[in-house]
């Protein structure tokens, strides 16, 4: 497994991480798939107390009971369940987020939080509101580190321009390469480390049928798999090639990979096992399978 830096923090994260968003509610079953990651070398484990209302946290956290300093654990705040539970607001107030994290912490059974990131966000909320919350849990103690999760061009400028963050978590795939334009370049020029999820589109580039995706219409998307697929060759793992695209970007820090099956962790330890960077002509085999999309919005 190879390890990046996150950022500007001293954060070391094995390049294929653990999204904790599709574990399922056995706690016993969660904690031996997020141990056998954790003893293939990922170290890196993302949740949210949006996820199952608090008890994606639960889990997580009671897997990883008396194991503190051997995993990094990143969650997410700013989604605010109503008293009814009938949905959720979006509240990135300064006073909420300090009331959220110490419920996060109690959920995850920890004295602090690796990566404390605001969970969207618009160019109209109160950022500086926002930051100045996040840069009190840090002189707590409570966070070590903080980022934001947004695939807003507008959002993470501002972040960028005002704030320390260490990281940005956003959607980067063949079939989304919007970031590439201005995101991922602004990124690595202010050495803010990428947390790239939905890295397989919705699994599109793993197997599942085609189907629409942002501007693609389905033949695009067949196309793009195909080209995964006849790039993956012999060992037939177009999971481990469309994985093995995000990471080839220097502004990637790692891929957040949804995981919930032994199945879905064999696929993320094959791309982190494919130690081989992917060679600039087949790069230019999977780019010149379909047009390159970009932002239309909040650019």
């Amino acid at each position: 497994m190879k390890y990046n830096l996150l950022g500007k923090s001293d954060l070391s994260v094995s390049e294929v991480s653990f999204g904790c968003m599709s574990l399922g509610d056995d706690d016993a079953e969660n904690k031996q798939l997020l141990h056998q990651a954790l003893d293939k070398g990922i170290n890196f484990f993302d949740t949210a107390d949006l996820y199952a209302k608090g008890e994606n946290e639960r889990t997580v956290g009671k897997a990883f009971q008396g194991m503190r300093d051997q995993v990094y654990i990143a969650t997410k705040v700013g989604n605010q369940w109503r008293p009814d539970g009938s949905g959720w607001d979006w509240n990135p107030r300064k006073e909420y987020i300090l009331q959220a994290v110490d419920k996060s912490l109690q959920r995850l059974q920890t004295a602090y939080i690796d990566l404390y990131q605001l969970h969207g966000g618009t160019i109209d909320d109160p950022m500086d509101e926002t930051i100045e919350a996040f840069e009190l849990l840090q002189q707590q103690g409570k966070i070590r580190y903080f980022g934001i999760s947004s695939i807003r061009p507008n959002v993470v400028r501002e972040f960028v321009i005002r704030s320390s963050i260490v990281s940005v978590m956003m959607q980067y795939s063949l079939l989304d390469r919007r970031p590439e334009e201005a995101v991922l370049p602004l990124l690595q020029q202010h050495n803010i480390g990428v947390l790239a999820r939905g890295s397989l589109a919705q699994g599109l580039l793993a197997g599942k049928p085609a189907k629409p995706y942002l501007n693609y219409v389905t033949d695009e998307v067949r196309k793009a798999a195909e080209a995964v697929s006849a790039l993956a060759g012999e060992s037939g793992n177009a999971a481990a090639t469309a994985v093995r695209y995000v990471l080839q970007q220097p502004a990637i820090t790692t891929a957040v990979l949804g995981i919930r099956t032994n199945e879905h962790l064999k696929d993320a330890l094959a791309a982190s096992t494919t130690t081989a960077p992917l060679a600039d002509q087949a790069i230019q085999k999977l780019q010149a399978a379909l047009p390159l999309n970009k932002y239309e919005q909040h650019r």
